[in-house]
């Protein structure tokens, strides 16, 4: 069930928060508990019953095996106190989690390759990926590490179901540990409405809705033509397709992790952020501290710390970091382009490590454009269907495939035309796909918006006084106009569908 569907908005969410709430009123804490939890599962169901079976199994294993992971480490830390069979178990764990992901997720990847190199004419198992099995197998191989590591138990299995399926964050996250999530549902104050969390709640929800569908299926229309149609692009096209997919996918993730947070809010939980305006950044490692930072977390603590982090020397902690980013590319999907957008981030990462151990600086301004251009052009890889799309869009932004200017500039601008030796043209500017004018527009202003207005982040973690205007009537009444127009728009729209479901 999709956040910015209207079944999801008019009925699913109210009833689930009413009903949960009047049980809580009445103290029947464990029917509250189930009922969530059952929400959760129809949650999830909606979009296909027959993948329920496995989310559930999946559940019953890790929570078995967490407990006894659990058990045989023992509390209060110290190698000493972990008693035999411990780290098997937690071998055993991670390598099931990594093999079911990996069958429904690289099985067709895999043969296609092996047919591709060794003409083996295997046929492609054609497995549908279930939705959501990349967030929850990571949240419960964290489990099981922090079992491991901190001897973490959670002797309930209803509790540790609501850790894995509250629906808020089950399809696409955030990333959560069962630490920060378990003591905010036994806390006390979390069984009764809180209106304030409600006015933010509600108010997280509403700009995340008004971001998906307005700003991110608005950009939508401009960078699908250009990726998908196989057209040739010239200097305008191109970057009009780049820069419009890099705030597509910006917009639809923070839009989605706005409502999550948002939604869960509504039920006094406080997820983890997972956006702070990454494209401020003015180094690749400050944009992998602000995109996806609950991945960016996962990614550090249970990949690159264990591959040797930055304790083993600078080459080791080289490799740990390309090998990172390129494993971090491929759990985004079974394609050799995700590879190809790890391994440039992961040799961005490698040259800024050494940029920096040589004590090298440059201006703030010149640190952001090289950093943003960097991320919009990896996103091209990201984005495109194969490397023969990429390198055409690629063309474009490089000015081979030529600059088109307006016919009305003509005129003025002829003798720049012919300094040029004809790779600038003059007529319709942007017409491979009937791009309109205020499509330049519109990436200017998200540039500015991006740069300058204060983020979701800053307004509801902010200060008591941030948080008591956000209640007041003139907000309520400003975001209930966003709402209103994003569901407006969210019923006559047909392709609404969040780009991460797809990893």
């Amino acid at each position: 069930m999709l956040f910015n569907s209207l079944p999801f908005i008019f009925l699913f969410l109210p009833i689930s928060f009413g009903v949960y709430f009047w049980l809580n009123g009445r103290r029947l804490i464990v029917v509250a508990r189930v009922w969530l939890v059952a929400a959760s599962l129809f949650f999830y169901a909606w979009w296909d019953p027959a993948y329920l079976p496995l989310i559930l199994l999946s559940v019953l294993f890790n929570y078995v095996l967490g407990n006894e992971i659990g058990r045989r480490r023992g509390s209060g830390g110290g190698e000493r106190k972990r008693r035999p069979g411990a780290r098997a178990l937690l071998v055993l764990g991670v390598t099931g989690n990594l093999a079911v992901l990996g069958f429904f997720k690289y099985a067709d990847f895999f043969v296609g390759n092996v047919n591709l190199v060794v003409d083996a004419g295997w046929a492609l198992p054609g497995i549908v990926l279930p939705l959501a099995i990349s967030f929850f197998t990571f949240q419960q191989i964290a489990y099981l590490v922090d079992c491991y590591r901190e001897g973490a138990l959670e002797y309930d299995f209803l509790n540790y179901a609501i850790f894995v399926t509250f629906f808020p964050q089950l399809i696409a996250g955030p990333i959560v540990h069962h630490r920060e999530m378990m003591p905010q549902f036994a806390a006390v104050g979390s069984m009764a409405k809180r209106y304030d969390n409600i006015a933010v709640g509600l108010f997280l929800f509403s700009v995340g809705l008004f971001k998906k569908i307005v700003i991110a299926d608005g950009f939508a229309v401009w960078a699908a033509p250009g990726f998908d149609d196989g057209l040739t692009l010239n200097f305008f096209e191109a970057w009009v397709t780049s820069l419009s997919y890099t705030f597509q996918l910006y917009f639809d993730f923070s839009g989605y992790t706005d409502m999550a947070l948002g939604g869960a809010l509504l039920f006094n939980i406080r997820l983890p952020a997972n956006f702070d305006s990454p494209y401020r950044a003015c180094d690749i490692r400050d944009f992998w501290r602000r995109w996806h930072m609950t991945l960016s977390r996962f990614l550090r603590d249970y990949l690159y710390i264990p591959l040797g982090g930055s304790h083993h020397g600078a080459l080791r902690t080289h490799a740990a970091l390309a090998a990172t980013f390129l494993l971090g590319g491929l759990w985004h999907g079974a394609s050799w382009m995700f590879v190809i957008w790890g391994a440039l981030h992961g040799a961005a990462a490698v040259l800024h490590r050494l940029w920096s151990a040589w004590g090298w600086r440059m201006p703030r301004w010149l640190g952001w454009l090289l950093t943003f251009n960097f991320v919009n052009l990896a996103w091209v890889f990201f984005r495109a269907p194969d490397l023969d799309a990429a390198a055409r869009i690629l063309r474009g932004m490089a000015g081979l495939e030529g600059v088109v200017l307006p016919g009305s500039l003509a005129r003025v601008l002829a003798p720049l035309g012919e300094l040029m030796a004809g790779s600038i043209r003059f007529g319709v500017w942007m017409d491979a796909a009937h791009w309109p004018a205020v499509s330049l527009v519109a990436i200017v202003a998200a540039v500015a918006g991006v740069l300058l207005l204060p983020n979701s982040n800053c307004l509801w973690r902010g200060t008591a006084a941030w948080r008591a205007r956000l209640a007041s009537p003139a907000w309520a009444v400003s975001f209930a106009l966003l709402f209103m127009v994003a569901v407006v728009k969210a019923a006559v729209s047909t392709d609404i569908e969040f780009l991460y479901f797809n990893f």
